[in-house]
């Protein structure tokens, strides 16, 4: 199998050659070219995996290649070849990109050294570069799944914010919309997507060892603090750093936050130089941090420096057209995590899903949906092993057991609509129906009232079969009856 491709441009005839000679001899495949333009077409014809780039050429200087290189976005790495080495070419080269420079005449032990050094480099590279891409794909906008208006609007806002200069950015939203993406799509897709993307739950850490956390420390500035330590905010420099629950926070680290935030630096515990740092800050948040100012918990001025651009996530009910898609993207995900082959759900199940509010909102669907996956053995998913909350399963059930469906025997059910009804057994073997309740709400009053009605037309209005349908006693029945209102003749 031949080796690396690797382009020589030279103009001298006799160094191609040689070079050429020692290339084979070590297990690469070379490609010529004795000018700066034949060059630059070689590198279009037969994208070589490395550049021995002479700094002299008759048409185009070997400088000016490799300008045309890097401006092109050509990521192979280029050795320059000097006879006269000058500091200024020097520079100006390592500053473009060239990843070093040998002198002639060549030292081929030097040389093959140097090329093994740059053709493991850019193996290296290649690998950081396929696993950047592929945490941008995990963490950008491949994650942000919405096809409604709403969230079509928000993702086109999400862009510009991401490609403009701004330093802070507040997302908002209930618990479970996805704001931590929505601030990795933001980071990704900006200038700084090179850089750290550094996130922290303020919740999550203790006050007293929040301060530490965010600006770091010197050694010996309390009693645990052995070595000095760098801060997040050191840590994401040049980056993004992403607080969630940024109303979590004290209104002591509130001002140093503010005091970071406008003065773009900060000050390690203990420390007593101001140390400068590059950051973008996006904050997120599910409380009203409005209502936080109002009542003194959250500090105004940070507040207004943090809202410059604002982003409100709305919650899943709200855009239920994202429902579906979300499913089948988490199908998709799962299919591979689990090494399954489910196709998707079933009518039944879509339904369900459509009618039930979310109000864990993303979060929930997700871990719903992983449930499922987790558990049904067939390739679609069924309603028995979706959460009680969205069936409307009345605990108790025995959940091993499938759904089974009864038809609606004309008008015996008051509201009846001809659809089927779903039925569970109990323990016992009786089957109940599982009542899915409107959205509205409504009484439990009137829940009994249906029931009843119902029972004593499917019994013709015999009360003594009406009673035993709904295992009470005949009076029962009767007083029931007559306190909701109905007319009880005696049978």
């Amino acid at each position: 199998m031949a080796g690396e491709k690797i382009l020589i441009v030279d103009d001298e005839k006799l160094i191609r050659w040689s070079v050429r000679r020692q290339l084979e001899e070590w297990g690469y495949s070379p490609v010529e070219a004795e000018s700066g333009t034949g060059g630059l077409a070689q590198i279009r014809a037969e994208s070589p995996d490395l550049i021995l780039l002479d700094v002299r050429l008759p048409d185009l200087g070997g400088i000016d290649v490799l300008r045309e290189i890097k401006g092109n976005r050509v990521t192979t790495p280029v050795i320059m070849i000097t006879g006269d080495p000058q500091l200024d070419d020097i520079k100006t080269a390592i500053k473009l990109g060239a990843l070093d420079f040998v002198k002639k005449p060549l030292d081929f032990d030097e040389l093959q050294i140097t090329i093994s050094n740059a053709i493991d480099h850019s193996g290296v590279r290649s690998e950081r570069d396929f696993l950047r891409d592929e945490i941008r794909k995990r963490s950008g906008y491949h994650e942000v799944v919405g096809k409604s208006p709403r969230m079509v609007e928000l993702m086109n806002f999400v862009r510009k914010v991401a490609a403009s200069e701004t330093s802070t950015v507040l997302i908002q939203g209930e618990s479970g919309t996805g704001k931590d993406l929505i601030a990795k799509a933001i980071h990704y897709d900006s200038a700084r997507a090179e850089k750290p993307f550094v996130a922290i739950n303020c919740s999550a850490i203790p006050e007293t060892l929040m301060e530490a956390e965010l600006f770091g420390h010197e050694r010996g500035a309390f009693t645990d603090a052995k070595a000095q330590k760098k801060g997040l905010f050191e840590v994401a420099d040049g980056g993004t750093l992403f607080l969630d629950e940024i109303g979590e926070l004290s209104t002591y680290l509130q001002a140093k936050l503010l005091r970071a935030l406008e003065e773009q630096t900060i000050r390690r515990v203990g420390g007593v130089k101001d140390i400068a740092v590059d950051i973008r800050v996006i904050a997120a948040s599910n409380r009203n941090l409005e209502q936080g100012v109002r009542q003194g918990t959250f500090r105004q001025d940070l507040y207004y420096r943090l809202s410059i651009i604002p982003i409100f996530i709305p919650p899943l009910r709200d855009r239920v057209e994202d429902v579906l898609p979300l499913v089948e993207f988490f199908i998709e995900r799962y299919n591979v995590r689990f090494r399954k082959n489910v196709k998707g759900i079933t009518d039944e199940t879509r339904d369900l899903m459509m009618d039930y509010d979310w109000p864990g909102n993303v979060r929930e669907l997700k871990n719903a949906v992983e449930r499922a996956m987790i558990l049904e053995d067939t390739e679609y998913i069924r309603p028995i092993y979706l959460p009680i909350q969205v069936t409307g399963r009345v605990q108790g059930f025995d959940a091993a057991v499938p759904l089974t469906t009864a038809e609606h025997e004309g008008d015996d059910n008051p509201g009846s609509t001809g659809t089927a009804s779903i039925w569970r057994p109990l323990p016992s073997g009786r089957m109940v129906p599982v009542l899915r309740l409107p959205r509205q709400g409504t009484s439990l009053e009137e829940i009994e009232r249906a029931l009843l009605a119902t029972a004593v037309r499917q019994a013709e209005g015999n009360q003594t079969q009406a009673a035993k349908m709904l295992d009470i006693t005949r009076d029962a029945l009767r007083y029931k009856l007559k306190k909701l209102g109905f007319e009880v003749d005696g049978e």
